[in-house]
């Protein structure tokens, strides 16, 4: 695992200087604490941190085939490199260390392009080809490393965190305001854009090939959810076990202590036990918990382990975690507001004192339906179809208008949002549900300037285009496929990724193995969500591999109490930063005190809100500070 970098001077053919190329490599000496390596020859320069996992003696990069002629830089791991070496050694290549780097070079010497197809792993990529005057920039399928650029047709700028773009010379801070938009609601700014006007992310499953001709991307791998097979429950439930077992025997590859995260839900739960029964030996587990029991599952984690005879560490996150709410934001490089990064930094700081590798069970709500949210609107697109579109719009919307918001009634009550729902679309209604600030305070949040500029943008149509882009699926899966196009790549995957690389701690997440996505992808959505049971054919086929009351239990999720915090310890310091700082261009204060007065005084619950404007408001503070840590 590590940090990528580089300068491309396209058009000027201008040298690139080695000291620009390390003063960005050094912003990422967390993501590669173990070593450094710079390469500039001409109009190119590439910058390397390393953190050593395989062939700890021979993995240095910058990389270069025998020629000298192509040259990589990469983060990630490949896991089926052994397979690809054995490949391209009957083609009659020869390889010097036992890195996965060197592979990745032969590959593109024999593949070119399609070189990536053959990858099995988690990766960002960038590729020198000297003959040909060309720059590669490639991602994994699922996202899970991320790989930033800036481009103005004159020069290219590429890195694994913006904070090392931003060190060169002459490049924009101007906020992207449809970006700011898109954060407001969905509390992460979903690819290309970035929070920055002229910095963008490569999208997961593409390639960028840039040129004295111009930039082309191309997409080289999607999940396609409308190809279903029709296999028994049984069949299935072997399927995935096997298939299971098989993305955790890869990810065990490691140079260097391995462990997992542990919460005590099924997820994890199930790498715990796949890792113990594949390596016969305890698996080093670390989770977090919260003094506040309405959020700890500490104790569930804790009866894993026992059961799994894991060595388990733990730690409780106190109300001070907002101490290093700060130092969250300079690791995130634009607005992100998932508070469950709080557990997240911590959980890696506790693992990484025991190991350098943590397998993680991302992925498996987002690939086998288990948020709550899926079952929610299933309900709501079923009822949905009982009304004609347009009694349905009349009706449900004049009883949205009429019906109170009512945080305190019983669940049965709040009938608000619900109607609101029912008025819509589905993908609309789906949107509405994942919001974090919903459209019409978002609409009153923004300053009128900031308003008069977006001009109508509506975040709500990234969810509209890949929801078209699903094809003719089933509404849970077209939803599935929105999660993974969006909430999976820019919000989960990068709250592990940089919470963990805060700390020099490589994760992996078998679940998001590209074989296992595709293999789920293929199941009936009816195996998935069956009656009130989201995971139903994964809880089936684990059936035996974890303890049956660990498959009943109810979803936690990995929640923080912001609502009490923003009452209570984090109030001083909240108040402090929206209301003495300067962001009246951007946020309208008025809107600001009535969200606040409202959460102090009981009669709502803004903190979702107010954590949102919090996050922003110590970002843009960072940001004018020119984001230093």
């Amino acid at each position: 695992m590590c940090g990528i970098c580089g300068v491309f001077n396209v058009v000027n053919r201008n040298p690139v200087k080695s000291s620009l190329v390390k003063s960005m490599a050094d912003t990422l000496i967390h993501r590669g604490p173990d070593d450094e390596g710079i390469y500039c020859s001409g109009p190119v320069g590439l910058g390397h941190r390393r953190l050593a996992i395989i062939d700890i003696e021979g993995g240095q990069q910058p990389m270069a085939n025998k020629q000298k002629t192509v040259w990589v830089v990469f983060n990630g791991e490949i896991y089926n490199f052994h397979e690809v070496k054995s490949l391209l050694a009957s083609k009659g290549y020869s390889f010097h260390t036992q890195s996965d780097t060197e592979v990745i070079i032969a590959l593109y010497e024999e593949y070119g392009e399609a070189c990536f197809q053959y990858l099995r792993g988690m990766f960002a990529i960038a590729i020198w080809d000297e003959n040909t005057q060309q720059l590669f920039l490639a991602r994994d399928r699922v996202g899970k490393k991320p790989l930033f650029y800036y481009y103005d047709h004159s020069k290219l700028v590429f890195a694994s965190e913006i904070k090392a773009i931003l060190k060169v010379p002459g490049i924009s801070r101007d906020i992207n305001l449809q970006a700011l938009s898109d954060y407001f609601s969905l509390l992460y700014i979903p690819a290309p854009k970035t929070i920055y006007r002229n910095i963008y992310k490569v999208r997961p499953g593409h390639f960028l090939i840039v040129s004295e001709g111009g930039l082309r991307e191309v997409e080289y791998w999607d999940v396609n959810f409308e190809k279903t097979s029709d296999l028994s429950v049984e069949r299935w439930c072997e399927e995935i076990l096997e298939k299971y077992s098989q993305a955790v025997q890869l990810r065990l590859i490691s140079d260097v202590p391995l462990g997992a995260f542990l919460s005590g839900g099924i997820d994890s739960s199930s790498v715990v036990a796949l890792m113990t029964k594949l390596t016969n030996k305890p698996v080093v587990t670390s989770s977090i918990g919260f003094n506040d029991k309405d959020f700890d599952e500490s104790h569930h984690a804790r009866e894993i382990a026992q059961y799994f005879n894991a060595e388990h560490y733990e730690r409780i996150v106190n109300p001070d975690a907002a101490g290093i709410i700060e130092k969250l934001v300079w690791h995130y490089d634009e607005p992100f507001a998932d508070s469950s990064a709080i557990p997240t930094y911590y959980v890696s700081q506790l693992a990484r004192e025991h190991v350098t590798v943590a397998l993680s069970g991302d992925g498996g709500d987002e690939i086998f339906a288990g948020y709550r949210r899926y079952l929610l609107d299933k309900r709501e697109d079923q009822l949905r179809g009982l009304f004609p579109k347009f009694l349905r719009q009349n009706l449900f919307r004049l009883l949205a208008a009429v019906y109170p918001k009512a945080d305190w009634a019983p669940r049965v009550l709040r009938g608000k949002a619900t109607f609101e729902n029912l008025a819509c679309s589905h993908i609309e209604a789906y949107f509405r549900s994942v919001s974090a600030v919903h459209p019409e305070l978002k609409a009153n949040l923004f300053h009128p300037d900031v308003q008069d500029q977006l001009k109508g943008y509506d975040t709500a149509d990234i969810f509209r285009d890949y929801y078209q882009k699903a094809g003719r699926v089933d509404p849970l899966s077209r939803i599935q496929y929105v999660d993974f196009k969006t909430y999976l790549p820019d919000d989960i995957l990068v709250k592990v990724d940089r919470a963990s690389m805060a700390h020099s701690l490589e994760v992996r997440a078998p679940m998001l193995d590209h074989l296992f996505v595709e293999m789920a992808a293929t199941i009936p959505s009816a195996h998935k969500l069956r009656g009130k049971s989201g995971k139903n054919i994964l809880k089936m086929a684990l059936r035996g591999v974890v303890p049956q009351n660990t498959l009943e239990r109810k979803k936690m999720g990995f929640a923080v109490p912001l609502a009490k915090w923003f009452r209570g310890e984090m109030k001083d310091l909240a108040h402090n930063l929206l209301f003495e700082q300067d962001i009246g261009t951007i946020l309208n204060r008025g809107t600001v005190e009535k969200i606040w007065n409202q959460h102090q005084k009981g009669y709502r619950d803004r903190s979702t809100d107010l954590w949102t404007v919090f996050i922003f408001g110590l970002w843009y503070q960072q940001m004018q500070g020119n984001g230093s840590e």
